[in-house]
């Protein structure tokens, strides 16, 4: 399978230096192509307020350029959003959900427990990070997190209509239905983590980070402990070399696969 590797949206949130990004995939498959994650979407760069809500235009303070949103990326490519059978999401956070209405033909896959978060929200944190205009005329197809072990993580499991080589790799914590993608390219097996992690030096050996978003990691998680067990995880998987592991905001690593 081919991957190609998108930033669907660049953002410049206070004190981290070059900014972050959204990384996405975009996956050619015989079934037709495949999103992991989406970035913002037209209806974000066209009504940046219908979505995003001030405190978040202030924190991400998004470049929102419709030459970075998913649908332009394909469409450059020679594809169109027909093309895009499926996406399958880390999680449904405003900056990865924000193109699911760019492709509406398409059936987009989620942990059952994320959707239960986003339209029942416990508490006003859920309520503002998933923006209900962002799921209207959604198709969802909800997972359970159980399955096979893959590379010592549990609860792995592939996606029905879609090939072998792509799997769900649960990564709660994040947030409650929070999951990880893995993909076997032409290169090997490849995991985007999501926002399980945020800067590439908590995987690294030593693990180091920057204060910035150190701090938008512990403000943003739901469920710590095993946040943190799992960005352990993900740095033994890395050192072991047995696959390409990235996260969804880093630049750096993002430049590196592109």
């Amino acid at each position: 399978m081919k991957v190609h590797h998108l930033n669907c949206a660049t953002m410049h949130p206070p004190l981290v230096a070059g900014g972050i990004v959204a990384h996405c995939l975009l996956i050619e498959t015989d079934q037709g192509l495949v999103l992991v994650d989406t970035g913002f979407g037209t209806h974000e760069v066209t009504n940046p307020k219908g979505t995003i809500d001030g405190l978040s235009r202030a924190l991400l303070k998004p470049l929102l350029d419709i030459n970075e949103t998913a649908i332009f990326q394909v469409e450059k490519r020679g594809y169109g959003a027909e093309d895009v059978r499926h996406v399958l999401l880390t999680h449904l956070d405003l900056d990865h959900a924000g193109g699911l209405r760019d492709f509406p033909n398409a059936t987009v896959h989620v942990l059952d427990t994320e959707l239960e978060s986003a339209t029942n929200p416990r508490n006003a944190k859920e309520r503002a990070r998933y923006p209900k205009a962002q799921r209207e005329g959604v198709t969802f197809q909800t997972h359970k997190a159980e399955g096979e072990d893959w590379f010592g993580f549990e609860a792995v499991k592939d996606i029905p209509g879609l090939p072998d080589d792509i799997l769900m790799v649960p990564l709660i914590g994040h947030t409650r239905g929070h999951t990880g993608i893995a993909v076997k390219s032409d290169d090997g097996w490849l995991l985007h983590a999501g926002d399980a992690y945020f800067y590439r030096g908590e995987v690294e050996t030593p693990p180091s980070n920057i204060f910035a978003l150190k701090v938008t990691a512990k403000q943003t998680e739901t469920i710590r402990e095993q946040r943190l067990s799992n960005v352990e995880r993900l740095r033994e998987l890395k050192a072991s070399g047995e696959a390409e592991v990235f996260c969804a905001h880093d630049p750096v690593e993002l430049a590196r696969l592109a």
